[in-house]
């Protein structure tokens, strides 16, 4: 029988992250000494108290239902939370959680585009960004960036990307992959840009914003004139390894908010009762209770650098946020190895991943293709083991 399923599906990617992690799994079954540094997902439990709340939800029969954006007392909770965090007023109303901040993108670029209207992309950026503007039947446009410019656009590369078909663009920082934080000075230079564009809307995508190594968060829609066209999305993934619980959410105009309301509620509904109740509880605590995650992933990055400094042709910068690595690895491409002719970055991910039993993923994914990502959301020792390998690998 031919194909039947829809262009949609048919046009859509499948997630380079998520593929190279199922390979992974697939060589650790085969019996491989697999060390996989390819998802963002920290290594951590999910803390005490969080789970000791979810707990006492399950107890106290929290079982039907939730409203789709969200219980009103979630919704409370993630208003202080911006206010105390990002200086950002928002009321309940102009709050909607999601199952993971990915369907709160989901629902932003689906209520806001229409076929055929541009998305800038400031690359590297996230693998799942493309593949969901493609899905809307919208197109995207790449800025591209290098790690000669610590991965991040200008100010003049942001206007001559702007057409009239310009309609959102997506900022994130923290940066997955790159690590890369814009500053408060950057944002705004990037701000009079968009000042001249009142039909241009922001996604400020800040899923990582605790996890920062100096340079502090800076929230894109506390820029004066940018809140009323910025929509902020969050989530409890990575700063309170929740990755599995499922918990995102967006701070917007009410507009937007009600649309992503209504577009959820024929997908999903509400999200998971319990993790909304866990939820309640790590945003209420004060940032300190997971600072000890920063610190070790703060370590972590220091301790790639100067392994990965050490290794002929991988160029690295110094990432202020996230937990990953973005060596440029371009000096291999034309080189054979082991037997193996370097291409690209997707040829070098599997040359680690097949003679080195290390598992990465290829900056093709994020815009970016003379890059691999490396996650060091791992143990020091595993981190150090990999190292070794790729070093003994490429010598």
């Amino acid at each position: 029988m031919s194909n039947q399923l829809s262009d949609r599906i048919n046009s859509l990617p499948v997630s380079q992250t998520l593929a190279m992690a199922a390979k992974a799994r697939e060589l650790k079954e085969q019996g491989k000494d697999i060390i996989s540094l390819s998802l963002g997902e920290p290594d951590f439990n999910t803390p005490d108290f969080i789970k000791d709340a979810a707990i006492d939800a399950i107890n106290e029969n929290y079982n039907s239902y939730s409203p789709v954006n969200g219980y009103a007392d979630l919704r409370e909770s993630i208003c202080c939370k911006f206010k105390r965090d990002n200086n950002l007023n928002y009321t309940p109303n102009q709050i909607v959680v999601s199952t993971g901040a990915k369907q709160s993108i989901a629902n932003l670029v689906m209520v806001l585009l229409n076929p055929g209207d541009e998305v800038l992309l400031p690359a590297p950026y996230w693998v799942s960004y493309s593949a969901l503007v493609t899905l809307a039947e919208a197109k995207y446009i790449e800025i591209p960036s290098s790690i000669e410019t610590n991965f991040k656009i200008t100010p003049a590369q942001l206007e001559a990307a702007i057409t009239p078909k310009t309609k959102l663009i997506f900022f994130n920082s923290p940066n997955n992959p790159s690590g890369t934080v814009y500053t408060e000075s950057e944002f705004r230079a990037l701000a009079k840009v968009l000042e001249k564009y009142p039909n241009i809307y922001i996604l400020s995508d800040e899923i990582y914003e605790h996890i920062n190594y100096g340079t502090p968060n800076f929230s894109f829609a506390a820029i004066e004139n940018m809140y009323d066209r910025t929509i902020t999305v969050n989530g409890v993934a990575k700063a309170f390894a929740m990755t599995g619980w499922r918990i995102g959410y967006i701070g917007a105009p009410e507009w937007i908010a009600k649309a992503c309301n209504k577009m959820q509620g024929q997908i999903t509904s509400g999200a998971n009762c319990i993790a909304q109740r866990a939820t309640i509880a790590a945003l209420d605590a004060p940032v300190s209770k997971i600072q000890y995650m920063v610190d070790e992933f703060q370590t972590r990055r220091d301790l790639m650098i100067d392994l990965l400094s050490k290794i002929e042709g991988i160029k690295t910068n110094v990432p202020e946020g996230a937990f990953y690595i973005f060596p440029d690895v371009s000096f291999y491409f034309g080189k054979t190895i082991q037997g193996k002719t370097i291409e690209n970055a997707s040829d070098f991910a599997m040359l680690l991943l097949e003679k080195a039993n290390i598992a990465t993923v290829t900056g093709d994914a994020f815009g970016a293709p003379d890059c691999i990502r490396i996650s060091y959301a791992a143990s020091q020792e595993n981190l150090i083991e990999a190292v070794k390998r790729i070093a003994k690998v490429l010598a």
